[in-house]
């Protein structure tokens, strides 16, 4: 480990968060174990082996499986503002652990180190807004057509929840679905990426003190570190009664379309192509930071990376004339150090995935004013680093069609707002988008069921960086499931319509007689 990464105190870290120089992947809440082969993992931020992990293999599988089973009929009779209690508790656990576990983000994933805490924050914010919520899983009553009936509706939990997540939100995605699904009265697997397995096995071990500290049994949580096979397993296993699915669009149909056949339920959180619109009403300063936040935070790794800029035909020179000028001011280097602007892509198949991005683009025509390159030398020998990039396209382009995990910005020129709207929804995905605009109607009409097809549309905010009080998900290619707060604790319970009669006699709906 060089000497840089020691004065981050990286090594002091992976102590804190227990993580050794050899892991085991599986645990349902006690000890780990596996039976898998060994991954390393290797941090893009300097190209160091971190630690290496056992995976899970297919007997350890069973294990889990059979455990949380046993586990879900003793968890679900918990009343659920206790089992709210564990959620709390598992919060102030992760305050307690926030900078250790943002620095472990940051350096195992390479987004900054503000992001990663931040990421921390979001899975503290999520804990407590699911405590709340375990007091509040309310039906409905309505009336019968019945005399001396009463109708009303109730939730009850699923079972098993199977998480399976994506290296860009290494800990966030998984508190969103846990902490619901816990309140809900649900147990969890969680399958995190191959490319961040440690970052799950600190969790899960931030968890198994909350277990352990309220004596609750194995398999609440539980944890799969293990290859594509696996997690194959999990969306195929009928004791499995949701999935719920961060990735690819490729990979979201194939888990749509299989979890669907055996009747399970599913969440899909897939890709976005996101977008905002630069009005000619904009305030030009506020559109310019939310523009390059939303490009280049996590090195254009998040699924609400901005990747498409509209702006309109009277500002458009000034904008780009800005975005260069502020482009040519990013620092871009270890994402501990809190100096630079940019950290790594994850590791070198994405570099290659963004290399043969602007390849493609050039070859449609696109021009690029901010070219981009993979940076080499001293502090970039882990191969990881690029320079984010702008250029100016059509949106009719294959490449800008396509959601690319890379900081590359595509300027698209418009002359009216309802042009502008049409451009962004014209893509495949419909995730996150935006507005900037200091005119009323222009954001109303863009808010309106004539305007954003996206799942979430801001105005004079940027596509990146959702709360988590409101439901994150889009549209479209990206899936149409819905994550963290308003109401989607729902999608973690089955819902039940229930009358009673509480008189001496059996009338019929709809006047039905049937007399013996």
């Amino acid at each position: 480990m060089s000497k840089k990464v020691k004065d981050f105190g990286i090594e002091k870290t992976l102590k804190n968060l227990g993580i050794k120089d050899e892991n085991k992947g599986t645990s349902t809440g006690g000890k780990y174990f596996a039976a898998g082969k060994t991954i390393e993992s290797y941090s893009p931020v300097d190209g160091n082996l971190i630690a290496k992990v056992k995976t899970s293999g297919e007997s350890d599988y069973d294990k889990v499986l059979e455990t949380a089973q046993n586990a879900f009929k003793e968890f679900r009779l918990i009343p659920a503002p206790k089992r709210g209690e564990i959620v709390r508790q598992l919060g102030q656990k992760l305050r307690q652990y926030k900078n250790d576990l943002g620095k472990l983000v940051s350096y195992e994933m390479g987004k900054s180190l503000q992001e990663g805490l931040g990421e921390v924050q979001e899975m503290i914010d999520i804990c407590d807004f699911a405590v709340g919520v375990s007091r509040q899983l309310h039906g409905y009553t309505m009336h019968s057509e019945r005399p001396g009936h009463r109708m009303y509706e109730q939730y009850h939990p699923l079972g098993i929840v199977g998480i399976i997540t994506a290296f860009n939100f290494p800990v966030a995605v998984w508190a969103w679905n846990t902490a619901l699904a816990w309140i809900c009265g649900n147990v969890t697997i969680w399958k995190p990426s191959e490319k961040t397995p440690l970052c799950a096995i600190a969790c899960q071990n931030i968890m198994n003190e909350v277990l352990k500290e309220n004596n609750l049994p194995e398999g609440i949580s539980s944890v799969l570190v293990a290859d594509h096979e696996i997690g194959q397993k999990l969306v195929d296993d009928k004791r499995v009664a949701l999935i719920s699915f961060t990735g690819s669009t490729r990979v979201g149909r194939m888990v749509s379309a299989n979890v669907a056949q055996r009747f399970g339920k599913s969440i899909l959180e897939l890709g976005g192509n996101n977008a905002i619109i630069i009005s000619q009403d904009a305030d030009i300063n506020m559109s310019i930071i939310g523009a390059v936040f939303g490009a280049v935070g996590t090195a254009g790794q998040r699924c609400t990376s901005t990747r498409r800029l509209i702006i309109h035909e009277s500002v458009y020179d000034e904008v780009k004339n800005r975005l260069v000028k502020a482009y040519g001011q990013l620092k871009i280097g270890n994402p501990l150090d809190e100096s630079n602007h940019v950290g790594p892509l994850i590791d070198t198949d994405a570099v290659n995935m963004y290399q043969e991005a602007i390849k493609k683009g050039k070859k449609e025509g696109a021009k690029f004013i901010v070219e981009g390159e993979v940076l080499k030398g001293k502090g970039y020998e882990s191969g990881c680093y690029v320079k984010p990039c702008i250029a100016e396209v059509k949106n009719s382009y294959e490449i800008v069609q396509h959601e690319t995990f890379a900081p590359i910005l595509y300027l698209i020129k418009y002359k009216t707002l309802e042009e502008a709207i049409a451009i962004q929804n014209d893509v495949p995905q419909g995730l996150s988008s935006a507005i900037m605009t200091q005119n009323l109607r222009e954001a109303e009409l863009f808010l309106s069921h004539a305007g954003s097809d996206c799942g979430i549309a801001n105005v004079n905010i940027g596509t990146s960086g959702a709360e988590i009080g409101g439901a994150f998900g889009g549209e479209k290619e990206t899936g149409g499931g819905r994550e963290s707060g308003s109401d989607v604790w729902k999608y973690y319970m089955r819902r039940q319509t229930n009358t009673i009669n509480y008189t001496t006699n059996l009338p019929l709906a709809q006047g039905i007689k049937f007399d013996l």
